[in-house]
């Protein structure tokens, strides 16, 4: 396949997710957190159904770096670990699939907590 084609794939894929939260923020009364997990959700469901590899795969990055990617990251986690671990898995995997990226998101949001000055949200 081209690099280029991919890329677009990639661009697309990712700029239709965003749509589609856009459109969520803008048509519904849904908050920004509830959206949120309602993306998470959907990549939790689509590796339960098995169909997340395959998009996965054609989509690459436009689908694994959106929050649905971490979903599905999650859901692999436990399912592998209750594979290994047995149901204890079911509380651990998740986790420690997702570890490094929790972790750089505590760090990261740490470190812009204290270069930029919060401000609150005037409607």
């Amino acid at each position: 396949m081209n690099e280029w084609f991919v890329y677009l794939i990639v661009f697309l894929t990712g700029g239709v997710v965003c749509f589609i939260g856009q459109i969520l923020i803008i048509k519904t009364k849904m908050t920004s957190a509830r959206i949120l997990v309602t993306f998470e959700l959907l990549g939790v469901v689509l590796v339960a159904l098995g169909i997340f590899d395959p998009i996965s795969s054609f989509c690459k990055a436009g689908i694994n770096v959106p929050i649905i990617g971490f979903g599905a990251s999650l859901a692999k986690g436990a399912i592998n670990a209750v594979k290994s671990k047995g149901v204890l898995g079911i509380f651990t995997g998740g986790l420690e699939a997702t570890a490094g990226g929790i972790a750089a998101a505590v760090f990261f949001a740490f470190i812009f907590g204290i270069i930029f000055k919060a401000k609150t949200k005037k409607f």
